[in-house]
């Protein structure tokens, strides 16, 4: 099995609610696929670089999953199918991309309690 990455944008008009069950369907595709999800992360709403469908910002979105590569093409139509979708980026993870997210994923677990004691 692979290990792969997407990041994907949401439209800003979305409520919370509906950001929810959009990455919850994803994820699901995800799993129906034969995938087995490894990380999934909300990044926030977020400013885009240049617009996109006449928008400034976007709801971002990172989920790590390993799978087949046909999984990957599925999981993509899917994504273009989806109109509340703006962008998306897949890569498949090396040796190199695996240890550099598992540092980022324990530097955010540090860094998350240091924030709820400042409160």
């Amino acid at each position: 099995m692979n290990n792969y990455e997407t990041v994907f944008i949401l439209t800003p008009v979305l409520s919370e609610d509906q950001t929810k069950e959009a990455v919850k369907k994803f994820e699901e595709e995800i799993k129906s696929l034969g995938g087995k999800l490894t990380n999934s992360e909300s990044w926030g709403l977020k400013k885009l670089a240049y617009p996109i469908q006449k928008k400034t910002t976007g709801f971002y979105f990172l989920l790590e999953f390993e799978g087949e590569g046909n999984l990957v093409s599925e999981l993509e139509v899917t994504f273009k199918r989806d109109e509340r979708v703006m962008r998306f980026l897949t890569v498949k993870m090396d040796k190199h991309h695996k240890e550099w997210a598992e540092k980022r994923k324990s530097r955010m677990k540090s860094a998350k309690p240091a924030k709820a004691e400042a409160k």
